[in-house]
């Protein structure tokens, strides 16, 4: 615990000195509207901090070991919110996992050296074939709005996406 206040003590303070800001401005506002408004903004920057720490989890654990949490979580919004909820909470870690995953795809496609030690460090072949295919829709749609559109307004050439040319690059790298 130590450690994690030295390394992240300005973003900690930061993030309080902002939720403390929107609550005092909440306590002294004149108006009823005003204070609504105000915790409004502050609710939504404690969903805005949730949303950016589980992107921060998907990235750091990987979702082989994200999965347990997601199991109990995906229980506890079950009993709360229903089966509606439940969906929304599969679709949006879905979406979650797919962009950084997808992202991780397109940088080892074009030679990203530390996106390969990515892959190293969470994966091995198995497991990141049960992956790619699963998330491939969403390699093709950030292929199409990372390379192909920007390469249609800036008329530059950019290298073509080839599923089978990722498999057989990221065969060799997670057997060695």
């Amino acid at each position: 615990m130590q450690r994690v206040w030295q390394e992240n003590k300005e973003l900690i303070l930061l993030i309080g000195a902002i939720l403390a800001l929107l609550l005092a401005g909440a306590f002294f506002s004149p108006s009823f509207s005003q204070k609504i408004d105000f915790l409004q903004l502050f609710f939504m920057t404690l969903g805005m901090l949730f949303v950016a720490s589980t992107l921060i989890v998907f990235a750091i654990l990987g979702f082989r070991s994200f999965a347990f949490f997601m199991a109990a979580f995906l229980g506890v919004v079950l009993l709360l919110d229903g089966v509606w909820g439940a969906v929304l909470v599969v679709a949006l870690s879905y979406l979650a996992w797919g962009f950084v995953f997808a992202l991780e795809v397109l940088l080892v496609d074009n030679g990203v050296e530390s996106a390969v030690h990515w892959f190293q460090k969470r994966y091995d072949f198995r497991s990141f074939r049960i992956e790619y295919y699963a998330f491939y829709p969403m390699i093709l749609l950030f292929h199409l709005l990372l390379e192909r559109i920007p390469s249609l307004f800036l008329r530059e050439k950019i290298v073509d996406f080839n599923p089978l040319r990722v498999l057989k690059k990221m065969r060799e790298v997670l057997r060695s």
